[in-house]
Protein backbone atom coordinates (compact mmCIF):
# COMPACT_ATOMS: atom_id res chain seq x y z
CA UNK A 1 0.00 0.00 0.00
CA UNK A 2 1.01 2.83 -0.66
CA UNK A 3 2.53 6.01 1.79
CA UNK A 4 2.66 8.87 -1.05
CA UNK A 5 -0.39 10.03 -2.30
CA UNK A 6 -1.43 10.07 -5.85
CA UNK A 7 -2.88 12.15 -8.30
CA UNK A 8 -5.02 9.18 -10.13
CA UNK A 9 -8.50 8.62 -8.47
CA UNK A 10 -6.97 5.52 -7.27
CA UNK A 11 -8.13 4.93 -3.69
CA UNK A 12 -5.08 5.46 -1.48
CA UNK A 13 -4.73 2.82 1.71
CA UNK A 14 -2.61 3.43 4.70
CA UNK A 15 -1.59 -0.01 6.39
CA UNK A 16 1.41 1.44 8.13
CA UNK A 17 2.40 4.98 8.57
CA UNK A 18 3.47 7.36 11.05
CA UNK A 19 0.71 8.95 12.41
CA UNK A 20 2.68 12.56 12.83
CA UNK A 21 3.26 12.50 9.08
CA UNK A 22 0.52 10.71 7.95
CA UNK A 23 -0.98 12.77 4.59
CA UNK A 24 -3.60 14.89 4.47
CA UNK A 25 -6.32 13.47 1.96
CA UNK A 26 -6.55 15.00 -1.31
CA UNK A 27 -8.77 17.26 -2.24
CA UNK A 28 -12.12 15.54 -3.69
CA UNK A 29 -11.39 12.51 -1.37
CA UNK A 30 -12.96 11.41 1.62
CA UNK A 31 -11.31 9.69 4.07
CA UNK A 32 -12.65 6.51 5.71
CA UNK A 33 -10.58 5.16 8.96
CA UNK A 34 -10.98 2.12 9.48
CA UNK A 35 -11.09 -0.13 13.04
CA UNK A 36 -12.56 -3.20 14.20
CA UNK A 37 -12.49 -5.51 17.25
CA UNK A 38 -11.44 -3.09 19.63
CA UNK A 39 -13.09 -4.55 22.87
CA UNK A 40 -13.02 -1.23 24.99
CA UNK A 41 -9.88 -0.16 24.51
CA UNK A 42 -8.62 3.47 23.69
CA UNK A 43 -5.75 3.96 21.42
CA UNK A 44 -4.88 7.00 18.78
CA UNK A 45 -6.86 6.55 15.47
CA UNK A 46 -6.21 9.42 13.40
CA UNK A 47 -9.12 11.75 12.41
CA UNK A 48 -10.78 11.53 9.00
CA UNK A 49 -14.23 11.89 7.12
CA UNK A 50 -15.75 8.70 8.32
CA UNK A 51 -15.00 6.41 10.85
CA UNK A 52 -16.12 2.73 10.16
CA UNK A 53 -15.78 -0.02 13.36
CA UNK A 54 -16.01 -3.65 12.17
CA UNK A 55 -17.52 -4.53 15.43
CA UNK A 56 -16.54 -6.38 18.50
CA UNK A 57 -17.26 -2.90 20.42
CA UNK A 58 -16.84 -4.73 23.25
CA UNK A 59 -15.62 -7.84 25.43
CA UNK A 60 -18.40 -9.10 26.08
CA UNK A 61 -21.28 -6.81 25.82
CA UNK A 62 -22.20 -5.52 29.43
CA UNK A 63 -23.17 -1.67 30.20
CA UNK A 64 -20.10 -0.57 31.73
CA UNK A 65 -18.37 -2.28 28.31
CA UNK A 66 -20.90 0.11 26.11
CA UNK A 67 -20.15 3.31 28.65
CA UNK A 68 -16.22 3.23 28.25
CA UNK A 69 -16.85 2.16 24.05
CA UNK A 70 -19.07 4.98 23.45
CA UNK A 71 -17.68 7.57 25.32
CA UNK A 72 -14.33 7.13 23.45
CA UNK A 73 -16.63 6.89 20.08
CA UNK A 74 -18.39 10.03 21.44
CA UNK A 75 -15.27 12.31 21.75
CA UNK A 76 -13.84 11.05 18.52
CA UNK A 77 -13.42 13.77 15.72
CA UNK A 78 -14.80 12.31 12.86
CA UNK A 79 -17.97 13.64 11.33
CA UNK A 80 -19.58 10.51 10.10
CA UNK A 81 -18.82 7.36 12.31
CA UNK A 82 -20.90 4.15 11.65
CA UNK A 83 -20.45 1.12 13.66
CA UNK A 84 -21.94 -2.61 14.16
CA UNK A 85 -21.79 -5.16 16.15
CA UNK A 86 -19.92 -8.39 16.56
CA UNK A 87 -19.91 -11.59 17.87
CA UNK A 88 -18.47 -10.09 21.17
CA UNK A 89 -21.48 -7.83 21.60
CA UNK A 90 -23.55 -10.14 23.57
CA UNK A 91 -26.06 -7.94 24.59
CA UNK A 92 -26.88 -6.60 21.27
CA UNK A 93 -28.13 -9.76 19.43
CA UNK A 94 -31.15 -9.86 21.98
CA UNK A 95 -33.15 -13.19 21.65
CA UNK A 96 -29.52 -15.11 21.49
CA UNK A 97 -28.52 -12.72 24.88
CA UNK A 98 -32.28 -13.85 26.79
CA UNK A 99 -31.28 -17.64 25.98
CA UNK A 100 -27.28 -17.34 26.92
CA UNK A 101 -26.83 -14.63 29.12
CA UNK A 102 -26.40 -16.60 32.31
CA UNK A 103 -23.26 -18.35 30.41
CA UNK A 104 -21.20 -15.38 30.24
CA UNK A 105 -23.02 -12.56 33.16
CA UNK A 106 -24.30 -14.68 36.41
CA UNK A 107 -22.11 -13.13 38.43
CA UNK A 108 -23.00 -9.72 37.32
CA UNK A 109 -26.52 -10.09 36.55
CA UNK A 110 -28.52 -9.78 33.18
CA UNK A 111 -27.51 -6.57 31.31
CA UNK A 112 -29.85 -3.82 30.61
CA UNK A 113 -30.49 -3.63 26.73
CA UNK A 114 -32.34 -0.75 26.93
CA UNK A 115 -29.63 1.50 28.69
CA UNK A 116 -27.17 0.01 26.14
CA UNK A 117 -29.81 1.20 22.72
CA UNK A 118 -29.35 4.46 24.13
CA UNK A 119 -25.83 4.73 24.38
CA UNK A 120 -25.53 3.53 20.90
CA UNK A 121 -28.76 5.46 19.24
CA UNK A 122 -29.61 8.12 21.66
CA UNK A 123 -29.61 11.47 21.27
CA UNK A 124 -25.79 11.81 22.30
CA UNK A 125 -24.71 8.96 20.01
CA UNK A 126 -26.34 11.24 17.13
CA UNK A 127 -25.43 14.81 18.03
CA UNK A 128 -21.55 12.63 17.23
CA UNK A 129 -22.53 11.51 14.39
CA UNK A 130 -22.87 7.72 15.45
CA UNK A 131 -24.90 5.96 12.95
CA UNK A 132 -25.93 2.28 14.36
CA UNK A 133 -26.38 -0.23 11.44
CA UNK A 134 -28.05 -3.79 11.98
CA UNK A 135 -28.95 -5.37 8.95
CA UNK A 136 -29.93 -2.03 7.93
CA UNK A 137 -28.67 0.58 4.78
CA UNK A 138 -27.78 3.81 5.46
CA UNK A 139 -26.97 6.96 3.75
CA UNK A 140 -25.18 9.85 5.08
CA UNK A 141 -22.86 13.38 3.50
CA UNK A 142 -19.29 12.98 5.00
CA UNK A 143 -18.49 16.78 4.13
CA UNK A 144 -20.61 19.83 3.94
CA UNK A 145 -21.86 19.95 0.23
CA UNK A 146 -20.28 16.51 -0.59
CA UNK A 147 -22.08 13.33 -2.03
CA UNK A 148 -24.34 11.12 -0.46
CA UNK A 149 -22.01 7.37 0.48
CA UNK A 150 -24.54 4.65 0.97
CA UNK A 151 -23.34 1.70 3.71
CA UNK A 152 -25.00 -1.71 4.93
CA UNK A 153 -24.01 -2.96 8.29
CA UNK A 154 -24.25 -7.10 9.17
CA UNK A 155 -22.93 -8.23 12.67
CA UNK A 156 -22.78 -11.88 11.88
CA UNK A 157 -20.19 -14.52 11.09
CA UNK A 158 -20.56 -18.12 10.60
CA UNK A 159 -20.54 -20.01 13.48
CA UNK A 160 -17.78 -19.74 15.96
CA UNK A 161 -17.51 -21.15 19.43
CA UNK A 162 -21.45 -20.10 19.47
CA UNK A 163 -20.76 -16.79 20.75
CA UNK A 164 -23.26 -13.93 19.66
CA UNK A 165 -24.64 -13.32 15.99
CA UNK A 166 -23.35 -16.81 15.06
CA UNK A 167 -24.87 -18.38 11.89
CA UNK A 168 -24.75 -22.45 10.62
CA UNK A 169 -22.38 -21.93 7.78
CA UNK A 170 -25.22 -23.78 5.60
CA UNK A 171 -27.70 -20.42 6.28
CA UNK A 172 -24.90 -18.44 4.86
CA UNK A 173 -26.39 -17.83 1.29
CA UNK A 174 -29.81 -16.58 2.52
CA UNK A 175 -28.41 -14.20 4.92
CA UNK A 176 -26.25 -12.92 2.47
CA UNK A 177 -28.84 -12.77 -0.51
CA UNK A 178 -30.25 -9.85 1.22
CA UNK A 179 -27.46 -7.38 1.54
CA UNK A 180 -28.03 -4.57 -0.84
CA UNK A 181 -25.37 -2.67 -3.24
CA UNK A 182 -23.86 0.06 -1.34
CA UNK A 183 -20.35 2.10 -1.45
CA UNK A 184 -19.70 1.01 1.64
CA UNK A 185 -20.51 -2.68 3.16
CA UNK A 186 -19.58 -3.35 6.84
CA UNK A 187 -19.81 -7.40 8.22
CA UNK A 188 -18.06 -8.45 11.30
CA UNK A 189 -16.88 -11.86 9.45
CA UNK A 190 -14.54 -11.84 6.77
CA UNK A 191 -15.20 -13.29 3.43
CA UNK A 192 -13.44 -16.78 2.66
CA UNK A 193 -10.05 -16.54 1.72
CA UNK A 194 -10.14 -12.89 2.36
CA UNK A 195 -7.81 -11.71 5.70
CA UNK A 196 -9.37 -14.34 6.98
CA UNK A 197 -6.99 -17.00 7.82
CA UNK A 198 -6.49 -18.19 11.76
CA UNK A 199 -3.24 -18.80 13.80
CA UNK A 200 -4.35 -22.23 13.24
CA UNK A 201 -4.26 -21.87 10.07
CA UNK A 202 -8.45 -22.39 9.34
CA UNK A 203 -9.96 -20.25 7.19
CA UNK A 204 -12.70 -18.84 8.65
CA UNK A 205 -14.44 -16.23 6.20
CA UNK A 206 -17.86 -17.33 4.58
CA UNK A 207 -18.02 -18.71 1.42
CA UNK A 208 -21.63 -17.21 0.31
CA UNK A 209 -20.18 -13.77 1.29
CA UNK A 210 -17.47 -14.42 -1.15
CA UNK A 211 -19.85 -15.46 -3.60
CA UNK A 212 -21.88 -12.89 -3.20
CA UNK A 213 -19.22 -10.32 -3.43
CA UNK A 214 -18.81 -9.77 -7.53
CA UNK A 215 -22.17 -8.70 -7.49
CA UNK A 216 -22.00 -6.52 -4.83
CA UNK A 217 -18.46 -4.84 -5.85
CA UNK A 218 -18.61 -2.44 -3.01
CA UNK A 219 -16.28 0.22 -2.88
CA UNK A 220 -14.95 -0.30 0.48
CA UNK A 221 -15.72 -3.78 2.24
CA UNK A 222 -14.92 -3.63 6.12
CA UNK A 223 -14.72 -6.58 8.37
CA UNK A 224 -13.03 -7.30 11.53
CA UNK A 225 -13.80 -10.90 13.66
CA UNK A 226 -10.13 -12.61 12.88
CA UNK A 227 -7.68 -10.63 14.70
CA UNK A 228 -4.47 -11.94 13.23
CA UNK A 229 -5.47 -11.22 9.60
CA UNK A 230 -5.15 -7.70 9.93
CA UNK A 231 -4.44 -6.02 6.55
CA UNK A 232 -5.88 -4.34 3.21
CA UNK A 233 -6.07 -5.00 -0.29
CA UNK A 234 -7.35 -3.09 -3.43
CA UNK A 235 -8.80 -5.13 -5.75
CA UNK A 236 -9.65 -4.78 -9.34
CA UNK A 237 -12.95 -6.31 -11.10
CA UNK A 238 -11.86 -6.19 -14.44
CA UNK A 239 -11.86 -10.38 -14.65
CA UNK A 240 -15.11 -10.62 -12.34
CA UNK A 241 -13.72 -12.81 -9.45
CA UNK A 242 -12.63 -12.45 -6.07
CA UNK A 243 -9.36 -11.99 -4.66
CA UNK A 244 -7.45 -14.74 -2.26
CA UNK A 245 -5.36 -12.56 -0.33
CA UNK A 246 -3.80 -12.56 3.10
CA UNK A 247 -1.24 -10.63 4.81
CA UNK A 248 1.68 -12.43 4.91
CA UNK A 249 1.59 -12.34 1.03
CA UNK A 250 3.17 -9.76 -1.50
CA UNK A 251 0.06 -7.79 -2.06
CA UNK A 252 -0.01 -5.43 -5.04
CA UNK A 253 -2.35 -2.94 -6.03
CA UNK A 254 -4.23 -4.08 -8.55
CA UNK A 255 -6.38 -1.55 -10.26
CA UNK A 256 -6.57 -0.32 -13.83
CA UNK A 257 -8.84 2.89 -14.51
CA UNK A 258 -12.11 2.60 -15.30
CA UNK A 259 -12.32 -0.40 -13.54
CA UNK A 260 -14.56 -1.42 -10.78
CA UNK A 261 -12.09 -1.81 -7.66
CA UNK A 262 -12.92 -3.02 -3.99
CA UNK A 263 -10.92 -2.06 -1.08
CA UNK A 264 -10.87 -4.68 1.28
CA UNK A 265 -9.99 -4.08 4.61
CA UNK A 266 -9.37 -5.99 7.99
CA UNK A 267 -8.51 -2.98 10.22
CA UNK A 268 -8.98 -5.44 13.64
CA UNK A 269 -6.77 -3.72 16.32
CA UNK A 270 -6.25 -6.53 18.53
CA UNK A 271 -2.46 -7.50 18.27
CA UNK A 272 -2.62 -11.68 18.27
CA UNK A 273 -0.79 -14.17 16.55
CA UNK A 274 2.76 -14.33 14.18
CA UNK A 275 1.77 -10.68 12.95
CA UNK A 276 2.27 -9.86 16.32
CA UNK A 277 5.28 -11.48 17.48
CA UNK A 278 6.76 -10.35 14.24
CA UNK A 279 5.90 -6.14 15.70
CA UNK A 280 6.87 -7.01 18.93
CA UNK A 281 3.29 -5.07 19.96
CA UNK A 282 1.02 -5.94 23.06
CA UNK A 283 -0.83 -2.78 22.46
CA UNK A 284 -4.30 -2.46 20.70
CA UNK A 285 -3.51 -0.28 17.81
CA UNK A 286 -0.14 -0.88 18.19
CA UNK A 287 2.28 -1.08 15.24
CA UNK A 288 1.30 -3.75 12.66
CA UNK A 289 -2.71 -2.95 14.07
CA UNK A 290 -3.20 0.46 14.03
CA UNK A 291 -6.41 1.46 12.23
CA UNK A 292 -6.39 1.61 8.53
CA UNK A 293 -6.61 4.69 6.65
CA UNK A 294 -8.54 4.70 3.21
CA UNK A 295 -8.85 7.91 0.88
CA UNK A 296 -11.60 7.13 -1.76
CA UNK A 297 -12.06 9.84 -4.33
CA UNK A 298 -16.10 11.44 -4.39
Amino acid sequence: MSNTASPSPKPIVYVEYDPSSLPPALPNYTRFVCIADTHSHEFYVPPGDVLLHGGDLTNTGTVHNFEKTMEWLYGMPHNVKVIIGGNHDLTLHRKWYDDNWDRWHYRIGKQDIKTIMELIKGPKAKEAGIIYLEDEKTTFQAKEGGRFWSAYGSPWSPWFYDWAFNYPREEGEKLVSKFPKTDILLTHGPPHRIFDRTSGGDYAGCVDLRNRLPILRPRLHVFGHIHEAHGAYIHSWKDGSCPAVQNDEAISEDVQDNIDTTVFVNPANWPMGKRRADYGTREFGGEGFQPIVVDIVD
